[in-house]
């Protein structure tokens, strides 16, 4: 599994029904697509959930580089990167991706950013996190959770998508505790989930 998200950030002042309608009429474009596990059309309004910023941010789990590659040299990121400009594109390396209790639709997406520090033990703080990941899937509303590695940064990134704000999770409370420094959980809207080969995502055990 390959996690990829980029981030649109819009002006305070912009109306967040653009992209609503955006994702209404386009979103089921990925709905297919070859070696895409999972897409979440997520956004941020400023001043929901605690969000400082309006920001259209959605978050993908890839089966396959190939896929990936497709989608980011294809025509429906031409469009995006023509329309809003070609934003930079965050990846890391997939950990863990467990699959929850909850059959509805996704309504709410959190991420958390976790620095894994100079001075800890990687393989430790990364096995703690996988099984905090583990845990967090089998809580009630729980639609599945993730974790994948940035290793240019050192970072890993937890992500979760739930039926429900009332379900939101543990935020992170049970990640690892050697060396650990975790960044404000970033709380998002599920416009559209897209889930075409689900089945094939896949990382290699820990």
């Amino acid at each position: 599994m390959q996690a990829m998200q980029y981030e649109i950030t819009l002006p305070a002042d912009y109306d967040m029904a653009i992209i609503r309608h955006r994702v209404a009429t386009k979103g089921a474009m990925t709905d297919d697509f070859d070696g895409l596990g999972l897409k979440a059309y997520t956004i941020r309004e400023r001043g929901v959930d605690g969000s400082p910023v309006n920001q259209y941010a959605p978050f993908y789990f890839w089966a396959s580089l190939g896929g990936m590659n497709r989608f980011l040299w294809g025509a429906g990121f031409e469009g995006l990167s023509r329309d809003f400009g070609r934003p930079v594109v965050r990846q890391w390396t997939g950990l863990a991706f467990e699959r929850g209790p909850s059959d509805e639709r996704p309504h709410v997406a959190t991420r958390r950013i976790e620095r894994i520090a100079p001075d800890s033990d990687a393989t430790k703080t990364i096995e703690a996190a996988v099984a905090a990941t583990r845990q967090r899937a089998a809580e009630a509303g729980a639609h599945s959770t993730a974790l994948a590695v940035d290793t240019r940064e050192w970072e890993l990134v937890h992500f979760a998508l739930w039926a429900s704000r009332a379900a939101g999770g543990s935020g992170g409370a049970n990640a690892s505790r050697e060396g650990r420094a975790l960044g404000a959980e970033a709380t998002y809207e599920v416009l559209h989930l897209s889930v075409p080969q689900l089945e094939n995502v896949e990382v290699a055990p820990w």
